[in-house]
C-alpha cells in the first residue's frame, strides 16, 4: 500500500503552492546574523498572502518540460520519465511523454497520459492529471495552512522566511505537531523562492505506518518579469516502517522550457479555489 512515489509525493506535493516556506537547506543559506524567531507585523502577513495567492493564481498556466527520477533508499533509480506538459491543449493532448525509464514510451504508456489529462478534466485537478489517487477524500496543503497565524523565522537585508502554521481540525495528513512549513520570500520584489515541508518528528500513520523523517522543497523561478515565479524544481525523501520493514526513497523533479500559456479549461469558465491548488 505504501509505495515509494506516493510517500515521497506526499512530503513533495505537501507544498507546492502551499505558500510557504524556505525548506531547511534555504534556511541553511541564511548567515548566522538573521534574527531569529519573531511575530510577523499585519504588513508582512499581507505580503505574505499577496505573494501567495499570486503565485497559486498562475501555477496551472506554466507550459513545460518535466525530468523526474525517483530513488530507492540506497540511491539507485527506480524510475526516470522526461514529458512535456501543455495546459492550453485540449485535455488527452495535455501530458506527452517523451522518455520513459531512458527508451520511447510504449502505445500503451501513451494512452495512460491520455486518460490523466481525460480525467482531470472531469476533477479540475490543478495538477492537471497528475492528481493524488485518492484527491477527492483529501485536502491540499493550500487548504490546511492558516496564513494569518504566520510568524517570520529568519530574517536578513534580503530575504524573509516565514513559519506558516497548520490547522488541527480535519488534518490527517500533516500533523500541525509533526510538520513545519516554511516559505522564503525576497524582500526587494516581493516574490516567492522556496516552500519546504519538514517532518520534525516520528508519527504513526493509519497504525501499521510509522514515519520516520522526511522533507520536500520546491523552488520558484521569475522566468517572465511580468508573470509571479513558476516552479521550477521540486525534492523530497521520506523513510518510514511498515510492520518493522524500513522502506523510503527521493524524488527530484526538474522543469524546463517553460512557457506561460492560456488555459485550454478557461474558454469554459472552469475556476479551482486559488490556495487550493497548493500542493504535492
Amino acid at each position: 500500500m505504501l509505495r515509494l512515489p506516493s510517500l515521497c509525493l506526499g512530503f513533495v506535493r505537501a507544498s507546492l503552492l502551499l505558500l510557504a516556506v524556505a525548506a531547511s537547506a534555504a534556511a541553511a543559506e541564511l548567515p548566522a546574523s538573521a534574527e531569529g524567531a519573531r511575530s510577523a507585523t499585519a504588513d508582512e502577513l499581507r505580503m505574505l498572502h499577496d505573494v501567495l495567492h499570486r503565485t497559486a493564481e498562475q501555477y496551472r498556466r506554466w507550459a513545460f518540460t518535466e525530468h523526474r527520477v525517483i530513488r530507492d533508499s540506497k540511491g539507485r533509480v527506480k524510475s526516470e520519465t522526461l514529458l512535456r506538459h501543455d495546459p492550453s491543449k485540449p485535455y488527452p493532448e495535455q501530458w506527452e511523454p517523451l522518455k520513459i525509464d531512458g527508451r520511447e514510451p510504449t502505445d500503451r504508456e501513451r494512452a495512460r497520459y491520455r486518460r490523466r489529462g481525460e480525467k482531470s478534466a472531469e476533477s479540475t485537478s490543478p495538477f492537471g492529471g497528475v492528481g493524488h489517487p485518492d484527491a477527492r477524500d483529501r485536502r491540499s496543503l493550500g487548504e490546511l495552512i492558516e496564513l494569518g497565524r504566520s510568524s517570520i523565522a529568519s530574517e536578513t537585508a534580503t530575504h524573509v522566511v516565514f513559519e506558516v502554521p497548520l490547522i488541527k481540525q480535519g488534518n490527517e495528513r500533516f500533523p500541525p505537531e509533526k510538520f513545519q512549513v516554511l516559505t522564503r520570500i525576497r524582500k526587494q520584489d516581493a516574490v516567492l523562492e522556496n516552500i519546504s515541508v519538514r517532518l520534525r518528528e516520528s508519527f504513526r500513520s493509519r497504525l501499521v505506518v510509522k514515519v520516520k523523517s522526511g522533507e520536500g522543497s520546491l523552488d520558484f523561478t521569475l522566468v517572465d518579469p511580468k508573470r509571479p515565479p513558476a516552479l521550477v524544481s521540486i525534492e523530497g525523501d521520506a523513510v518510514a516502517s511498515v510492520f518493522f520493514v524500513n522502506i523510503g526513497g527521493s524524488m527530484e523533479l526538474k522543469r524546463t522550457d517553460l512557457k506561460h500559456v492560456k488555459l485550454f479549461d478557461e474558454r469554459f469558465d472552469v475556476q479551482i479555489g486559488t490556495l487550493k491548488a497548493i500542493d504535492f
